[in-house]
């Protein structure tokens, strides 16, 4: 291993530690010469890296800054699985399942996916950890035609690779709704909340490429661990 990754994960390692919090700075760039007896370069190379995962921000006559890693990026345009972000972000987070059954569809259900009231719909109800606590809740109702079963142990993994490549399907687009709701009794039951009074509902109505609707998702998340990004772009007007 090189020696600027060597570095890397020694400082790495400091902040997840939480020897150094955020807003922290960390040493100078002398100083880490200093202490790691390396080039400038080298260093350089270590906090490159450090500011590439997210870690830090480099900040003009200040140095680096210890950011929150406590909060993770979703995106809300883009249609990405919570694995393609945990492994993106290099969250320390674990999934479990604790519902993957057939399950009959309420009125409001069968709206989203366009069933008669009380049709089976497979059902996966999965918890994320992050660095310990359950912050998020994922209901996913699935249209038994398209995704007849998925064990627990590719339920941990990924829903959206097992479809694509156990499945052979390719998934397409979604239309997300996003709101603030008041916490539920279940919630309190699931998540660590602390004295959180809401949370981040992000709804979404799932598609194949083909436009045949597959997936119904709810996904609440507690408010104060993530940000919600996206990028938008001005359009010039006639």
């Amino acid at each position: 291993m090189s020696k600027f990754n060597e570095i890397f994960l020694d400082l790495e390692a400091a902040i997840l530690n939480q020897r150094f919090i955020s807003g922290d700075l960390l040493p100078s760039e002398n100083e880490l010469v200093k202490t790691y007896n390396v080039s400038r370069e080298t260093i350089r190379k270590a906090l490159n890296l450090l500011l590439e995962k997210g870690y830090i921000q480099k900040m003009q006559g200040k140095g680096s800054v210890v950011l929150d890693i406590k909060r993770f990026d979703f995106p809300v345009s883009g249609l990405t699985s919570y694995k393609e972000l945990q492994d993106a972000q290099n969250m320390n987070s674990q999934t479990i399942v604790v519902h993957n059954g057939l399950q009959s569809t309420t009125e409001d259900l069968a709206n989203h996916l366009k069933l008669p009231v009380g049709t089976s719909v497979l059902y996966l109800e999965r918890l994320r950890k992050v660095h310990g606590e359950v912050v998020i809740i994922d209901k996913d109702y699935l249209l038994t035609s398209i995704v007849p079963s998925i064990s627990n142990e590719a339920a941990e993994d990924s829903l959206y690779h097992y479809i694509e490549q156990t499945l052979g399907l390719s998934i397409g687009y979604a239309q997300k709704e996003i709101t603030v709701d008041p916490i539920t009794e279940e919630d309190k039951r699931l998540m660590d909340l602390q004295e959180d009074t809401h949370v981040v509902v992000v709804r979404s109505d799932v598609y194949l490429e083909d436009t045949t609707l597959f997936q119904h998702t709810e996904s609440r998340h507690r408010l104060d661990r993530f940000r919600f990004v996206d990028f938008a772009r001005r359009r010039n007007s006639l």
